[in-house]
This record gives C-alpha cells, sequence and structure tokens, in this order.
C-alpha cells in the first residue's frame, strides 16, 4: 500500500506537513511518500499564462504522483479561513489538465493550526470542495492548538486523547 501524503500550505516548517507525515506513518505496511508543495511551485494561474505555457509539467508531475497513491494523506493550512494562496493556484492548475485531481483516492483530510479552531474553516470548504475534484473522503481529522498538541521534536501528537482520536481514524480507515 503506498501513501502520498502533503500539506496545502508552502511554509518550510509547515505545521500541517508534520502533521501530514505523522498521520501517514501511523498506517500500518505502508510505503509513505511526504511531498513539499513547493517543489510543484508555479507561476499564478491565468489563462493568459496557460496559453503561454499549456499544461504546467509540475502540475503533470504531481497529478502523476497521486496517480500511484493507494491512500492520500492531505492536511490543510488556513490562511484567512480559506485554502492558502500555494495550495489553491496549485489546484488550479491540475484541474486543467485533470478535473478529478483526487483521482477517487481514498483520502483522509486534515487540519491544523496554532488556534483552537484546527483549521475548521478550511476544513468545511475542502468537505465540500473536493468532491468535485473526485476526492474519496474517508475520514476528516482536526488538530487545534497545534503548539500546544504536537511535539515537534518526536514528530508525534502529545495530547493523549487526540493521539487516539487520530489512531482510530487510521485502524478504522476503509479502502
Amino acid at each position: 500500500m503506498k501513501i502520498i501524503a502533503f500539506a496545502g500550505s508552502p511554509s518550510k516548517k509547515s505545521i500541517n506537513k508534520k502533521l501530514a507525515a505523522y498521520a501517514a506513518g501511523l498506517f500500518e505496511n505502508a510505503e509513505v511518500v511526504v511531498l513539499d508543495l513547493n517543489d510543484y511551485e508555479m507561476p499564478l494561474f491565468s489563462v493568459d499564462k496557460e496559453i503561454i505555457i499549456g499544461q504546467h509539467p509540475l502540475a503533470k508531475e504531481l497529478l502523476d504522483k497521486i496517480a500511484t497513491a493507494d491512500i492520500l494523506v492531505v492536511s490543510l493550512a488556513e490562511n484567512n479561513g480559506n485554502y492558502s494562496a500555494a495550495f489553491k493556484n496549485t489546484v488550479d492548475w491540475c484541474s486543467r489538465i485533470n478535473a478529478k485531481i483526487f483521482q477517487e483516492k481514498p483520502m483522509l483530510l486534515m487540519a491544523t493550526s496554532p488556534g483552537a479552531r484546527g483549521g475548521a474553516s478550511v476544513l468545511e470548504i475542502a468537505k465540500n470542495n473536493f468532491p468535485r475534484f473526485a476526492a474519496d473522503i474517508k475520514a476528516i481529522f482536526s488538530l487545534p492548538s497545534f503548539n500546544d498538541n504536537f511535539d515537534v521534536e518526536s514528530g508525534k501528537i502529545s495530547n493523549p486523547e487526540l493521539d487516539k482520536q487520530l489512531k482510530e481514524i487510521v485502524n478504522n480507515f476503509i479502502l
């Protein structure tokens, strides 16, 4: 089983990438590949740029990687209650190649933030929007107050109750 995990954040110290990597590592007998959104940095999408560039090769590459996955683990950063601009731009480029970006792969959708709501707004948007891009969302998890509930040194959730919740989601994950 192959898991592709990534964060919807271009931050070099992305807390969502840390959460995605941790969650992906909880799946037993899985090959885990953690992608970095910075490796897919593309110019701001517009139809004018698309006429010049055509289908962006980095968007094609990302779609090809998603195609190899049995499970997607996606953790979204929340910027002003929405996706990060970098993630939205990536979606825009990819959707012009294949509107079914997530290719009906089973998905664990997550978010975390330094705040107590744990990215609740972006999760709500994604829960409603991702199925249009062929996401098969099997479970959703929010980690509130990242700095209080995640140990960066160990790379694990430090709050026992929240860690238990995520482990139950992973153990009950149905392909």
